[in-house]
């Protein structure tokens, strides 16, 4: 079976078909600038994700060389896309077009999952736009720790 452009995805084919999104080995989907994480499937020419965003962090500002649809299956994010913000919950489809630069962050309410779907033109992360590799985004209170413990957000979500 061909290798796949990002490590830990699975490969679509060669007999397999089907794939239980939710079981399959999360990997990281946000190259620094974000705290999305999720199983991911590629085929010949596309790959699905289905990514998990935990409340009160996402993405700062990116751009990626691949087109992208996400939508939105469970929780809410504020998006910023070419520059036109809005609020995307579960049932939108956010259509993001190649190098355009885009942010998402789930809302401090309950943790996000979309489906993510791209062009395999390059890898599932992209860059940020300003260049430096200073981490994700999260809202004030969901930082990490400093000492290296779990962010708040992931303790929220594991304490109910």
């Amino acid at each position: 079976m061909p290798k796949t452009k990002n490590v830990g995805a699975v490969r679509g084919g060669e007999g397999r078909f089907y794939f239980d999104m939710a079981r399959l080995k999360k990997i990281d989907a946000g190259g620094g600038y974000s705290t999305s994480h999720g199983g991911v499937v590629e085929g010949e020419r596309m790959m699905v994700a289905l990514i998990n965003k935990p409340r009160g962090t996402g993405s700062r500002l990116h751009v990626h060389k691949n087109e992208q649809f996400n939508y939105v299956l469970r929780g809410t994010l504020r998006c910023e896309v070419a520059g036109k913000k809005s609020i995307a919950g579960p049932g939108t489809l956010i259509y993001i077009p190649a190098n355009t630069p885009h942010a998402t962050i789930a809302t401090k309410d309950e943790d996000v999952v979309f489906l993510a779907i791209k062009d395999l033109s390059a890898k599932i992360a992209g860059k940020p736009v300003d260049r430096k590799a200073s981490g994700a985004h999260y809202d004030p209170g969901f930082e990490p720790k400093k000492n290296g413990a779990r962010t708040r957000a992931r303790k929220r979500v594991t304490s109910r």
